[in-house]
């Protein structure tokens, strides 16, 4: 009886805030079906992490061998890229080249949140994990923050996939405050353009030299987003990149999941820096929508025919979810406006964009 009642006796009030955290992300995974293939393995993970003398977690728990497997080694990052690349269709952005420009743009939010947490007292690797966030791309932000501030893996994680589950909310408000109703109203037409299957081979590949080059140690990142795709395009590897896009995403999504949400234990996450970091990457999230959006305005000035700039909000990382809420909201504008073409080509530039904004990150602080 004595050892039964051990967990009871042990059992501490962060303990119980940190349950009661769990249990949120599971609640926002089921009831709301925000991010659910994320938050609800990262919301479990934490109530197993959490329970005192927990077998889960420790010297010998299976939840520390994951993290030391594939978090450490940084392994489920780069096979969740594999799978984000089999995913995508680049196409669609290569018949709308000029849309590259705000999967640039939008990643203002970044270094404008790395100068911010500077400036908190956060040193500079920290800075720069913190700032990773606003890539609203989980993979990257945890692959950043395991190079530079691994004490800070849970919080950034937690933020990365709260805020990209958030982005229906995040989005319109901030769009809203920097548009008037007649530049929501912009209606953009849309020219289709043939793509023959060799620009398609030749893309992921000429893009992983180029990203390379530039920042060699992007090379695992951009690499691995690119392969993945390759396998999509080349035409002769259908059952490889059925499996990426299946079974090797899902398993990974699951272990990934659970893996962070065991590193939110009550004593390492309750702390005053983790709210910091949470804001930090509400700063992140609403500047990269801002520096979209104020980047197609300034197109605006030079250009005959004028770009929506709620598609430049569409240019994070947040795939397809930011795209679709642009098109929403376009919609409420005028119902006779479609731009979901526009807003998914930037979009898929801002997955681009967010991988290279993160090797940037990783070559330049150092």
């Amino acid at each position: 009886m004595s050892s039964f009642l051990t967990g009871f006796a042990a059992f501490t009030a962060g303990q119980a805030v940190m349950l009661a955290i769990g249990c949120g992300l599971l609640y926002l995974a089921v009831a709301r079906e925000y991010e659910p293939m994320l938050l609800l393995p990262i919301g479990f993970g934490c109530i197993l992490s959490n329970i005192p003398f927990s077998a889960a977690v420790g010297d010998h728990g299976p939840l520390t061998l994951l993290y030391n497997l594939g978090i450490v080694t940084e392994l489920f990052p780069l096979l969740i890229f594999i799978a984000i690349g089999a995913m995508m269709d680049f196409g669609i952005l290569l018949r709308n080249p000029r849309m590259f420009l705000f999967g640039g743009a939008a990643q203002f939010g970044i270094f404008f949140t790395v100068s911010v947490a500077t400036l908190l007292g956060y040193d500079l690797k920290e800075a720069a994990a913190i700032g990773i966030i606003g890539a609203a791309d989980g993979p990257t932000s945890i692959y950043v923050a395991t190079r530079f501030a691994r004490h800070l893996l849970a919080p950034i994680s937690v933020a990365a996939y709260t805020y990209m589950a958030l982005v229906p909310i995040i989005q319109p408000a901030v769009i809203r405050v920097l548009t008037t109703t007649a530049e929501r109203r912009i209606r953009m037409p849309y020219r289709e353009a043939n793509l023959s299957r060799t620009v398609r081979i030749v893309f992921p590949v000429a893009v992983t030299v180029i990203a390379g080059l530039v920042a060699p140690i992007s090379v695992a990142m951009v690499g691995f987003l690119m392969f993945g795709n390759l396998l999509r395009e080349c035409g002769v590897t259908d059952r490889l990149a059925k499996a990426s896009q299946n079974e090797l995403a899902n398993l990974v999504t699951i272990l990934l999941g659970i893996t962070i949400g065991s590193t939110m234990q009550a004593g390492a996450f309750l702390t005053r820096s983790t709210l910091t970091i949470i804001l930090l990457g509400l700063v992140a999230f609403s500047f990269d929508t801002a520096g979209g959006v104020l980047f197609a305005k300034l197109m605006n000035l030079f250009l005959k025919e004028k770009i929506n700039p709620m598609v430049g909000a569409s240019g994070i990382s947040a795939f397809p979810m930011s795209a679709r809420v642009i098109h929403q909201l376009a919609q409420k504008e005028d119902p006779a406006n479609f731009l979901l073409n526009h807003s998914i080509s930037a979009n898929v530039a801002g997955q681009i964009g967010s991988i290279i904004a993160g090797g940037l990150i990783l070559a330049l602080v150092k």
